[in-house]
């Protein structure tokens, strides 16, 4: 009878990538998985470190599961992901409970650490960072099968100040196009019909292999596949957006009017000490072309609050800038004082309440121009993605174009026609209740 394992990915989506390519090696070797802890014989914790309460999180995790070795049918316990790669000196000596641990190069490893950590070998198994680990074992997706991420690069060359990635991650270096292509094809035959392409940063695809910027190129080989509806970008660096790949967003049916930005700050002294590439009025000015190239084009980014030296001036610019660019979508972290980074060691460190109270301020500005946003898209038809059906209602969950799935909104479309999770239906949109849309299917 086969061994049941449970699967635990923590993190960002780059992180699932790996989850469910270990899944599909384990799938491979034999192995029946389990979502109940009371019957997992063994537990695999794929684990993250890029801030603070990501570690936290990781590290309590590891230890509720290793409990299930006392109380439940656990044989073994096995860690990998970052917070493995940056303490692996550190891993089995101070966490005695764990049977085995893998780093971020070495995950296609898997099979070996589960067989060896049930023979109670205490395998420790770390490959060099830089290396691009693969496998020809079918992934298993994890997110409902009708939307993957598809991780395009890993690493991360930039080095902003704040960030420790590079150090867990390594150098940038792309994955081949055609190992993506064919990755993508055999999802599409897996029923995805969403391709959500990662990395540390998507828009610098193909520079270390083929010495250009190749993800206009990639984007229209995928866009070929058939069964794949849309195409969707995340974590494009504002610096490295292109003429080439603005066109292929507005000309390509499959690729979401959608871009996600990581600007991080507002205020041109904060953006200097992180070591970001670009000033505030450099970002006004792509934000700006974007928008005259793709009108309806949805933005997304990400900011920090509380950043050593932050004055309350620098605040304000950064309130100001929010205010002024509108972003359709936005998330805000409170600065994570992160060992090994030079912010790490920076003068003027913030009290962690001011980096809270700074986080929640600008959330609150958004909530008002999200909501404004969302009230701006009454009246209009969108294609929607269905998710799920709303448990005693004659409602669906799905999202538009303008929303990446689990950071985003949602539309409830009301309708008594049945539908499955998967299919795509066009939507008049009725209404809007903060993050969210209301909207009944168009005749």
């Amino acid at each position: 009878m086969a061994l049941k394992v449970m699967f635990i990915s923590l993190g960002c989506d780059k992180n699932l990538v790996d989850a469910e390519k270990m899944l599909g090696i384990l799938r491979k070797e034999g192995y029946a998985f389990t979502d109940d802890e009371k019957e997992a014989e063994i537990i695999i914790i794929n684990s993250c470190c890029f801030i603070g309460d990501a570690k936290e999180e990781s590290i309590q995790t590891i230890l509720e599961m290793a409990s299930l070795k006392e109380t439940g049918v656990c044989k073994a316990l096995i860690v990998t992901g970052c917070l493995t790669q940056r303490y692996q000196d550190e891993f089995l000596k101070e966490l005695p409970e764990v049977d085995g641990v893998l780093g971020i190069a070495s995950w296609q490893e898997i099979g070996r650490v589960v067989k060896e950590a049930l023979e109670k070998k205490y395998p420790h198994i770390f490959y060099d960072n830089n290396l691009l680990p693969k496998t020809d074992a079918e992934r298993v997706v994890t997110t409902g099968g009708y939307y993957a991420h598809l991780k395009i690069a890993e690493g991360c060359d930039k080095h902003c100040t704040y960030c420790i990635i590079p150090k867990i991650r390594g150098h940038y270096r792309s994955v081949p196009m055609d190992e993506l292509v064919e990755e993508a094809e055999k999802l599409a035959e897996q029923g995805v019909r969403e391709l959500i392409l990662v990395a540390q940063e998507t828009t610098l695809y193909g520079v270390d292999l083929y010495g250009k910027k190749t993800l206009p190129e990639l984007i229209r080989r995928l866009a070929k596949i058939p069964g794949i509806y849309w195409i969707r970008l995340q974590y494009c660096y504002p610096e490295e957006i292109t003429d080439d790949l603005m066109e292929v967003i507005a000309s390509e049916p499959k690729v979401c009017h959608y871009l996600d930005i990581p600007i991080q700050h507002g205020s041109d002294r904060i953006l200097k000490r992180m070591g970001r590439r670009t000033d505030s009025r450099q970002i006004r000015e792509m934000v700006e072309k974007l928008r005259k190239k793709i009108p309806d084009i949805a933005l997304r980014t990400t900011l920090i609050t509380g950043f050593p030296g932050e004055t309350e001036e620098d605040f304000e610019e950064l309130m100001d800038f929010v205010d002024e660019m509108e972003f359709e979508r936005l998330g805000v972290f409170a600065y994570s004082q992160e060992e090994d980074t030079p912010a790490a060691t920076m003068e003027q460190q913030i009290p962690e309440e001011i980096k809270q109270d700074r986080r929640d301020q600008v959330m609150e500005l958004q909530q008002e121009i999200a909501f404004e946003k969302s009230q701006s898209m009454v009246g209009r038809v969108l294609d929607v993605m269905i998710e799920g059906k709303v448990a005693d209602e004659n409602a669906y969950v799905g999202r538009t174009y303008m929303d990446a799935p689990g950071v985003d909104g949602y539309i409830f479309v009301q309708t008594g026609v049945e539908l499955m999770s998967g299919d795509f239906v066009k939507v008049n949109v009725t209404g809007a209740v903060e993050y969210d849309l209301i909207g009944e299917l168009s005749e």
